[in-house]
């Protein structure tokens, strides 16, 4: 094998090793620190499955522009997902002092939905997602700083089996957000 060849091989290899968890993968399980219209709890994985598939959607922080439109966006659509038979959560490396603002925000979460704390990103990479430090002097559209780091925009459907049904990224919020419902759609009919 010439080595050009043997490039491209290996880079194929590994941009195929590497990326968020693909339809099919087993989603791992975790529990959380969340919050939901200000109220703490223990948010579980494997508990939310005995009621149906879990969208969890990892966005990088709360409080700033996309982030708050795409909370904002599941909140509008959380009777939809719930008609699938969803249950909706939100991860990101914030501190669950922060998510509790952030969950009963009308602007975001609207106590609509559970965002779950992930401060040192282990269930953002346990989900196969690049986990950045934020830049310094970052700050939120309150004002307040950004002293966490941050995982990329990725959403999961997860079946009630605990294997991923799809995985979204690369899309602006709003229409993370649709693909999402789409797929919990399809789910929920196929399980007619």
């Amino acid at each position: 094998m010439n080595k050009s060849l043997l490039v491209v091989a290996l880079t194929a290899l590994c941009a195929s090793a590497w990326g968020p968890l693909k339809e099919g993968d087993s989603a791992p399980a975790f529990t959380a620190p969340a919050s939901q219209a200000g109220r703490t709890f223990e948010f579980s994985l494997v508990e939310a499955l005995k009621k149906g598939p879990v969208v969890v959607y990892f966005y990088p922080a709360a409080f700033t522009r996309g982030c708050s439109l795409q909370a904002h966006t599941f909140a509008e659509k959380r009777e939809a997902f719930a008609a699938a038979g969803a249950t909706i959560v939100g991860v990101s490396l914030d501190s669950i002092a922060r998510l509790k603002d952030f969950s009963a925000d009308p602007e975001s979460c609207a106590g609509k939905i559970a965002v779950a704390s992930d401060p040192g990103g282990r269930i953002a990479r346990a989900y196969e997602l690049a986990v950045r430090e934020t830049v310094a002097g970052r700050k939120d559209q309150r004002g307040a700083d950004i002293d966490h780091g941050y995982a990329e925009r990725t959403t999961f459907v997860v079946a009630r089996d605990g294997r991923i049904a799809a995985t979204v990224g690369g899309l602006a919020p709003e229409a993370n957000v649709e693909r999402a419902l789409d797929a919990v759609q399809r789910l929920a009919a196929s399980s007619r």
